[in-house]
């Protein structure tokens, strides 16, 4: 069992680049645009430099949420399960917080992938101006599509509050050159 005292990490990424909704499918339906699946990539690919894998994934139940985790895991960050909840689709920032508190007491680094605006809302209310400065100027520039902050708490997930925890890193992913080309 974890003891308060441990550090934990919580990455709150919102999903890649989506179709536009105009297209015919339910919002919930929506998949990942080539651009986006590569921005997952990217996503992934900088989580594993960091050396950063994950006890648990929450995951919304949008197809471009779980698009953007086969993403994640093709970009080379470490594979791990997948909790699909229907209550982090387009949900408050309470209702993911609720959802995060009841993570496992084992689980010490933990992934949420959902959407704005309760993701980017959440991660400002969780660090409140604490932690990097640099990544807190990036998050307010906004959380566009594959966008995920870092942010280290220290506690029970079940106390997870607003102000209890610390912004380190800030990332959004781009599309990078695959196979000698770029994709959209």
């Amino acid at each position: 069992m974890t003891s308060a005292a441990d550090d934990r990490i919580i990455v709150l990424l919102r999903h890649a680049e989506a179709q536009d909704p105009g297209l015919g499918a339910a919002d919930i339906e929506r998949e990942l645009t080539s651009a986006g699946s590569l921005q997952a990539e990217d996503v992934g690919a900088w989580l594993h430099d960091l050396g950063i894998g994950f006890d648990t994934v929450l995951c919304s139940s949008s197809t471009r949420t779980q698009q953007t985790a086969e993403g994640v895991w093709s970009g080379g960050c470490a594979e791990t399960d997948v909790h699909v909840d229907n209550r982090l689709y387009n949900a408050s920032a309470q209702a993911i917080l609720d959802v995060i508190r009841e993570t496992d007491e084992d689980d010490d680094v933990i992934l949420v992938i959902g959407h704005a605006p309760g993701l980017p809302m959440l991660a400002s209310a969780l660090a409140d101006g604490e932690g990097s400065a640099e990544a807190h100027d990036g998050m307010a520039r906004g959380f566009p599509p594959a966008a995920l902050a870092v942010l280290r708490y220290s506690g029970h997930w079940r106390d997870l509050s607003p102000d209890a925890a610390v912004l380190e890193r800030f990332h959004v992913g781009v599309v990078r050159e695959r196979d000698g080309g770029t994709e959209g």
